[in-house]
């Protein structure tokens, strides 16, 4: 079942719902029916608002996992310089290599980051399209509704 039949059921169960006494504007409605079709919305959600929902998890994972390579790779780095220091050249060298991996390891960090932050950007834009669009059928499907419901009064 889509989300737009399930809310065209709510809309269906508000317009059959008994009015309550002396109070035109509001109604009973059968609450375990009204959950059903609650828990069926949330059953027949996009699957792009669950791939970001799932996003938003692996992020905190992929940049701490980010950070702790780029760690290592300084660590290894230092302990490498630590190790060449036996002379002025190599020490020299030794420097300028930890500098160059350093930087690197930065650098690498800093485009995983912008990759994730790309990616999370483009999922949540399509997810966004794809919710508009929804909300416009919804809108559509109300107005529908609505103008069904005047002909019917009408006649």
């Amino acid at each position: 079942m889509t989300i737009d039949e399930i809310l065209d059921l709510m809309d269906d169960m508000l317009d059959n719902a008994t009015p309550v006494m002396f109070n035109s504007k509001k109604v009973t409605i059968e609450v375990e029916r009204m959950r059903e079709f609650i828990d069926n919305m949330r059953f027949n959600m996009p699957p792009e608002i669950k791939r970001a929902k799932e996003t938003l998890a692996d992020r905190a994972k992929i940049i701490a996992d980010a950070n702790k390579k780029a760690d290592e790779i300084v660590a290894k780095a230092e302990e490498r310089a630590k190790i060449l220091v036996a002379n002025d050249a190599i020490t020299k060298k030794a420097r300028e290599l930890a500098n160059e991996i350093t930087s690197q390891a930065y650098k690498m960090d800093r485009d995983i980051k912008n990759a994730l932050a790309q990616n999370m950007n483009e999922m949540l834009e399509s997810t966004e399209r794809a919710l508009v669009r929804n909300l416009n059928d919804i809108r559509q499907t109300k107005q529908a509704v609505k103008e069904a419901g005047r002909g019917k009064q009408s006649k």
